[in-house]
């Protein structure tokens, strides 16, 4: 099974809210869209995101300090992952690792913390609500009646059809979703030239305009990536479920081997016989 490494190929959510030029603001933007608040200056945002390194094999999409008192955690994805209360869990342990002097932990007065919050912008094709809660607690093997630790997530379905209220009040985030649905129109016409011509169309259409005609070469690189890795991930779950078939049927064909031996023996068959029938070897069958 081929399995894509990501490495960090950013995609084009990450590039428009963490890496390019114009990314705090897009990020501002969407706070106040979350937050129904109306700040007009970046400078209480402080890019926090964890980039891959040789001593830390993960990354995160965007992540944000506020104004020192709260974590903003987003993650943009085209398949819903149950798993991701999980990997925001992780992903905020780092952030707190880098904000907090490590002598403060032993520290014996109280050492107040910056609050977080965590989000999941989903934009793919499985028909989800507007709005989804993913709780940590629900990935616990036993459920107890107060979780001593919880970690929520809030999914959000930007689809720009699904009437979202944040895709109105972000332009950026608007603009984004409508691109996302340029590129699959396009790719699903002519996947040879989809990428360029709905770069094309947007930016015809001012949706992304300044951005497109600025970064058109970078952004074909990105959703080059981004389409690969949808599709080696569906690829493998598809070859995942067909292993899983094939490895059923054959426990289930050794299970009717070994129950048939033991009819056998029971029955005083001759070994070198329920060998013969059954598959087994002569150990197996000594070993009922």
């Amino acid at each position: 099974m081929r399995k894509y490494n990501r490495r960090y190929k950013d995609s084009v959510f990450v590039d428009l809210f963490s890496n390019d030029r114009t990314a705090k603001d897009n990020f501002l933007a969407l706070y106040n869209a979350l937050y129904n608040t109306n700040y007009q200056s970046t400078d209480i945002l402080k890019n926090m995101r964890l980039k891959q390194t040789m001593n830390m094999s993960f990354a995160n999409d965007v992540s944000y300090l506020f104004d020192n008192k709260i974590i903003v955690l987003a993650e943009h994805q085209s398949t819903v992952n149950p798993n991701m209360p999980l990997r925001c869990l992780e992903y905020v342990t780092r952030l707190y690792e880098h904000i907090q002097n490590p002598r403060d932990r032993y520290s014996r007065t109280l050492k107040k913390i910056p609050v977080p919050a965590f989000y999941v912008f989903y934009n793919g094709r499985e028909t989800i609500p507007a709005q989804k809660i993913l709780r940590l607690s629900d990935s616990f093997i036993r459920q107890p009646e107060t979780p001593t630790l919880e970690l929520v997530v809030k999914l959000i379905n930007i689809n720009y059809d699904k009437d979202s209220r944040i895709v109105k009040r972000c332009e950026p985030l608007g603009q984004y979703s409508l691109f996302v649905d340029a590129v699959r129109r396009h790719i699903a016409v002519d996947k040879e030239h989809g990428f360029e011509n709905a770069i094309k169309e947007c930016i015809k259409n001012d949706i992304l305009k300044e951005y497109l005609q600025r970064k058109s070469r970078e952004v074909i690189n990105m959703l080059i990536a981004e389409y690969d890795y949808d599709t080696d991930i569906a690829v493998q779950r598809e070859e995942s479920l067909m292993l899983g078939i094939q490895q059923g049927e054959a426990r289930g064909s050794r299970q009717k081997a070994l129950e048939t031996a033991k009819t056998m023996l029971t029955m005083g068959y001759p070994l070198n016989d329920i060998c013969k029938i059954s598959g087994l070897s002569q150990a197996e069958v000594e070993a009922l």
